[in-house]
């Protein structure tokens, strides 16, 4: 299992859009892919379940990935954050 820890930095924090683009993202990967948030633990492959977490801006979520192509997911979705879901 490989994590990373990543910090909301687009001013909106995840909506619908980032959502989607996280889920779009993990859905590419055949690895288990969840984003945590304190005890909250969701399955990033859901775009619902990604917007339940109501992550707002400087949100410190954990990625966790388990499987084959993990570390690869784990840095697609990291440079989601990085990139501010090209938002800012």
């Amino acid at each position: 299992m490989t994590t990373k820890t990543v910090t909301i930095k687009n001013r909106a924090g995840i909506h619908a859009r980032p959502a989607a683009l996280i889920a779009q993202t993990a859905n590419r990967f055949a690895s288990e892919i969840l984003i945590e948030r304190e005890d909250t633990r969701i399955n990033a492959k859901s775009i619902m379940g990604i917007i339940t977490m109501a992550a707002s801006y400087n949100t410190v979520l954990t990625i966790c990935a388990d499987g084959a192509d993990e570390a690869e997911a784990i840095a697609a979705i990291d440079a989601l954050f990085e990139n501010k879901f090209e938002e800012d």
